[in-house]
């Protein structure tokens, strides 16, 4: 049986270019809709390249950290997938 942390990694790993997931909704796929920060606290230090952490953004539309470059490197790579202008 997978731990929360893999199946969240999962489902962030099928998020398709120019699409996001908000921490909120990956944590209700994963099991538990209260788990949103926990969500964050794992996209936060994950550094698989197959996991684009960068697609996944706070219920309020805004971007949260990025371990890869911080929340600029984030923008930039969702502005290169059409996400942003």
């Amino acid at each position: 049986m997978q731990t929360f942390k893999e199946r969240a990694l999962d489902i962030v790993r099928k998020i398709k270019k120019g699409q996001t997931m908000t921490y909120k909704e990956v944590a209700a796929r994963a099991g538990n809709i209260n788990a949103s920060r926990a969500v964050g606290n794992i996209m936060s230090k994950n550094f698989l390249k197959d996991v684009p952490c960068h697609r996944v953004i706070k219920s309020d539309g805004t971007f949260g950290s990025y371990n890869r470059g911080g929340v600029e490197q984030k923008k930039k790579l969702l502005k290169r997938e059409g996400l942003l202008k």
